[in-house]
């Protein structure tokens, strides 16, 4: 089932004698399916964000369709399942993050009882506890940031568009964000996604789509992107210098070309966080609490009678 269909899209902006100045989306097609995640990629000025506002129903297209959760984008009934985080945190900042937390679960009219917990369990999940009761304009950037995503989270949402999710955030951070999304994919719950930071979005997406100047030039699962199918890379058990020289000159007679060896080697966010895990006792911060927001979500959250 697509939760987000969007066909022939276009969006022309106009001067305020109606003329045509801009055009920022031009005959987009994309289709996102439930439980999918979506890289939707392009530099600046390629149309993502304009795509997004007019998915949240903040934009009208010029011409085209747009289709969320099998609905017209900003209906009452869209605006309710959707999650968003946009790419500024724009909080209130005399507000705490459990006020904050609190403001936004009133907003989806959700019992009390159901509020509370939740707060408590985002403000575990996302390590700000510590800074609970601070006001919002006193955190830092990726604190803040991390209030947004877990406002983005509040109302337990079908559909999730995180626009630069781990923007400002140290790699602890960017780490338990990127575990949460393919958490909560699991579960079934479709992401979009737009980042800078192409190997996040490497990390996470099951599909991209590339935009340049409003349009999809390439779109597919990454695996299938991403993929070289002309070469091989061959992993093979430790071996010792004379056996990898039988080995090479074996290969070398069999193809006729110079076959090249190299150690396998870790990324360095992997390289970072071992190191971290190891000097804190090998805890993995907010995994529990993850644990327990995903396992107490159940759908929509419960409105008021």
């Amino acid at each position: 089932m697509a939760v987000i269909e969007i066909k022939a899209l276009h969006k022309t902006f106009r001067d305020f004698w109606q003329r045509p100045r801009v055009k920022a989306v031009d005959g987009l097609d994309l289709s996102v399916n439930k439980g999918r995640i979506m890289g939707l990629l392009g530099p600046n000025g390629s149309g993502k964000s304009t795509t997004i506002k007019m998915l949240l129903g903040l934009l009208h297209p010029t011409t085209g369709t747009v289709r969320v959760l099998n609905d017209a984008p900003g209906s009452p009934r869209t605006a309710e399942r959707i999650g968003y985080l946009p790419e500024e945190t724009y909080l209130h900042r005399f507000l705490s993050p459990r006020e904050t937390l609190h403001f936004y679960g009133k907003l989806f009219a959700m019992r009390s009882s159901e509020r509370r917990n939740r707060v408590e369990q985002l403000l575990e999940m996302l390590d700000l506890r510590e800074a609970a009761d601070r006001r919002v304009g006193e955190l830092s950037k990726g604190m803040a940031r991390r209030v947004g995503l877990a406002q983005a989270l509040i109302n337990d949402p079908d559909l999730l568009i995180l626009d630069e999710p781990t923007s400002g955030l140290d790699p602890i951070g960017c780490r338990q964000v990127k575990d949460l999304i393919l958490s909560l994919a699991q579960r079934e719950k479709t992401i979009l996604l737009t980042s800078h930071l192409l190997a996040d979005v490497e990390d996470v997406c099951d599909h991209i789509a590339i935009l340049y100047r409003g349009s999809i030039r390439t779109h597919g699962p990454t695996t299938d992107l991403l993929t070289n199918r002309e070469d091989w890379n061959i992993r093979l058990p430790g071996l010792s210098p004379a056996q990898l020289k039988e080995a090479l000159q074996t290969l070398r007679t069999a193809l006729g070309t110079e076959p090249t060896a190299t150690h396998p080697t870790i990324g360095l966010e992997q390289l970072f966080l071992g190191i971290i895990a190891e000097a804190e006792g090998g805890q993995a911060p907010a995994q529990e609490a993850t644990a327990a927001f995903l396992q107490g979500t159940t759908g929509n959250p419960s409105r008021l009678e």
